[in-house]
C-alpha cells in the first residue's frame, strides 16, 4: 500500500509539473504572439527616431511587447530584422523602409509567414502586400514649399537644389512638386543639383564644392531638413549666411535656426502622428482582420516659418 501510495503521489505532482510548464508555454507563446517588431532608419536622424518611439510608445500602451531596430538604409540589414520579427512570430511589423524596390521582397515574406507590415513615411513600389501604407503627402508638401520658396527668393535668382536618396520615392516626388512650382518662374535658374542621400554631412561637403563654381546663387532649396542643415552650415562657413535655405520634414533643429533667423523655412511631415496610426491600424487588424481603411493613405503637411515655428515640438505642431 504504501509503495502504490508513494507512486500515486509521484504521479500527481509529475502531472501538476507538466501542467505548471504548460500553463508557463502557454503564457510564453502568448507573450510572442504579442510581439510588435518597429523597423526604421538610423535613429540619429531626428525625424526616424520620433516616429520610432511614436511607434514604440502606442504598441505599449495598447499592450504589447515591442522590438525597434535600425535597418540604417541598408536592404540586407532590413532583411535580417524581418526575418527576426518571423523567428519571433511578430504579429505585426511597423517600417519606414530601406527602398521602394529593395523592400518589396521583405513584406512579401512577412506577409506569407502571416505577418502583416505596415509601411510608414516610404512607400514600396507594388500594392497588395503590406496591409497599410502611410506616408506624408509630399507631393503637397512639396507644392507648399515651393510656393514659399519662390516667394521668398522674390520669384527670380539663381538657386541650388539638394535632393534625397535617389531609392527612396519621396526625393523624386519632393523634387517634382518643388519644380511644379518653380519652373513656372523663368527668372529662377537653378545652377546645380545634386543628392545629398539625406545626408547633413554630404550636404555640407555637396555645398562647399558648389559655392566655389557657383559664389552667386541666392536660393537652396533642399528635400529634408537634414540637408538643409548640413546647407546652412556651409553657407555659413562661407560668410554666405543670408542665403535663402527652405527644408522639408520640421525637425527640432530646422525650427530653432528659423527663429534663429537662418533657414528660413520648412514643411511639416507628421511623422509622429503617421507612426501612431500604423499601430492602431495594426492593433485593429490583429484583432478582427482589418483596417477598415485603403493601403494607400495620406496625410497633409504644414507649412513651417517665422510665424508658427515657436509652436512646433517633435515634430508636433500645436
Amino acid at each position: 500500500m504504501l509503495k502504490k501510495l508513494v507512486m500515486v503521489l509521484s504521479v500527481l505532482l509529475m502531472v501538476v509539473a507538466l501542467s505548471a510548464n504548460g500553463q508557463k508555454d502557454q503564457k510564453a507563446a502568448a507573450s510572442g504572439e504579442k510581439l510588435i517588431v518597429i523597423i526604421t532608419p538610423s535613429h540619429d536622424n531626428p525625424f526616424f527616431k520620433t516616429e520610432a518611439v511614436a511607434a514604440d510608445e502606442a504598441a505599449k500602451s495598447l499592450g504589447y511587447k515591442t522590438l525597434v531596430v535600425s535597418h540604417d538604409d541598408d536592404a540586407n540589414k532590413q532583411d535580417s530584422h524581418f526575418d527576426t520579427a518571423i523567428a519571433s512570430n511578430a504579429v505585426a511589423i511597423i517600417c519606414d523602409n530601406a527602398g521602394a524596390d529593395a523592400t518589396v521582397g521583405a513584406v512579401k515574406k512577412a506577409k506569407e509567414a502571416g505577418i502583416p507590415t505596415f509601411l510608414i513615411d516610404r512607400e514600396i513600389n507594388e500594392n497588395g502586400l503590406a496591409v497599410s501604407q502611410i506616408v506624408s503627402n509630399n507631393y503637397q508638401g512639396a507644392l507648399v514649399g515651393g510656393e514659399k520658396f519662390v516667394e521668398l527668393m522674390g520669384e527670380a535668382g539663381k538657386y541650388v537644389e539638394l535632393v534625397g536618396k535617389e531609392s527612396d520615392t519621396n526625393a523624386g516626388i519632393r523634387s517634382k512638386g518643388y519644380h511644379e512650382i518653380i519652373d513656372q518662374y523663368s527668372s529662377l535658374e537653378m545652377v546645380a543639383r545634386q543628392s545629398a542621400n539625406w545626408s547633413q554631412t554630404e550636404a555640407f561637403e555637396k555645398m562647399e564644392s558648389i559655392l566655389q563654381a557657383n559664389p552667386d546663387i541666392k536660393g537652396v532649396i533642399c528635400g529634408n531638413d537634414t540637408m538643409a542643415m548640413g546647407a546652412m552650415a556651409a553657407l555659413n562657413a562661407a560668410g554666405m549666411g543670408d542665403v535663402i535655405v527652405v527644408g522639408f520634414d520640421g525637425s527640432n533643429d530646422v525650427r530653432d535656426s528659423i527663429i534663429a533667423g537662418e533657414i528660413k523655412a520648412t514643411v511639416l511631415q507628421t511623422c509622429a502622428t503617421n507612426a501612431i496610426m500604423a499601430v492602431e491600424q495594426a492593433d485593429q487588424y490583429i484583432k478582427t482582420g482589418s483596417t477598415g481603411k485603403p493601403e494607400k493613405q495620406l496625410t497633409d503637411c504644414v507649412l513651417i516659418d517665422t510665424s508658427n515655428a515657436s509652436n512646433l515640438n517633435n515634430f508636433v505642431l500645436k
